[in-house]
């Protein structure tokens, strides 16, 4: 029999585990559905339009106001205009990306297939709506 350790007071023995025996989630076998990554998409989208409008709001307030002095309306004008233009975006791609998350869902429930056809219509789908803000032309 082996000594005891002094530190933990238990048999080293029970410590070491030859097998795997992890709990894991009922299907964690199996990959991730279009429903389950549509809202890594949106939230992705959100935060990416944010990052992109924020630095384009920077670009476009230092631009205005390059003949002004650096003070504090100069700076409240650029924050103005970064969380503006970041809050614009984020809108913006959020909910292209709502769109196409949900006709790719709408297409897989009413299809019954994974495949890349979906991935197409969902995004002539999106395209299509997000497009079409008036009426058909004649």
């Amino acid at each position: 029999m082996s000594p005891l350790s002094p530190y933990l007071n238990v048999d080293p023995r029970y410590l070491i585990q030859d097998t795997d025996e992890f709990i894991l989630p009922t299907g964690a076998n199996k990959t991730r559905g279009r429903f389950e990554l549509a809202f890594f998409t949106i939230g992705g989208c959100c935060m990416t339009g944010a990052a992109f409008g924020a630095l384009n709001g920077l670009r476009l307030g230092l631009k205005e106001t390059h003949s002004m002095a650096w003070s504090k309306p100069r700076n409240v004008q650029i924050l103005n205009m970064v969380t503006r233009q970041g809050a614009l975006w984020a809108n913006t791609l959020g909910s292209l990306a709502l769109l196409y998350s949900a006709f790719g869902v709408i297409i897989e429930k009413t299809r019954g297939a994974e495949d890349d056809l979906n991935t197409v219509a969902a995004g002539t789908m999106t395209g299509m709506l997000y497009k079409c803000t008036g009426r058909l032309r004649r």
